[in-house]
């Protein structure tokens, strides 16, 4: 080894810890790198949270939460702070039912074809969803109402076959 390397190769920078390859020191220094356009304050883009509907489209969760639900796949109170009590006691009456598993014999999980919703208020919205099943295509109608403080809940909620 010649004096001046740590057998790296490279020469050993004066005031450098040994063994130590960033350029971050006491007393600052210019940072090496491309300097981006954002401040360094600026926080990275959030990721959504799946356990949280968006707020732009909730019903689209909704009729993924409700599919999981129904076929068995959920148990019933992932909803129970995103429901009112009556949908709520609906969904818990459907539930042990699983009136969205696929037959017996038959390949694949259910699986949402389509979400379409109107909003008579902007505060409400009445949402269907087709959902594959099997070979079939079942259908699911919700009503979600936001609360003065912003988060949506199901209020009602049907099925195309009848369940108690």
């Amino acid at each position: 080894m010649r004096i001046g390397e740590r057998g790296t190769g490279r020469p050993v920078r004066a005031g450098a810890p040994p063994g130590r390859r960033d350029s971050r020191r006491p007393g600052g220094g210019r940072p090496r790198g491309p300097v981006s356009a954002a401040p360094a304050s600026a926080a990275p883009p959030r990721t959504p949270d799946p356990r949280r509907p968006d707020p732009r489209h909730p019903q689209q969760w909704f009729a993924q939460q409700l599919l999981l639900v129904l076929s068995g796949l959920r148990p019933v109170h992932v909803l129970l702070g995103h429901a009112r009590a009556e949908a709520y006691d609906r969904l818990g009456r459907a539930a042990p039912h699983t009136p969205l598993l696929p037959p017996a014999g038959t390949r694949g999980a259910p699986a949402l074809r389509r979400v379409g919703a109107c909003r008579p208020r902007p505060d409400v919205i009445e949402a269907f969803a087709r959902i594959a099943v099997g070979g079939r295509i079942r259908a699911l109608a919700f009503r979600l109402e936001r609360a003065p403080a912003g988060r949506w809940y199901c209020t009602a909620l049907d099925l195309d076959t009848p369940f108690p």
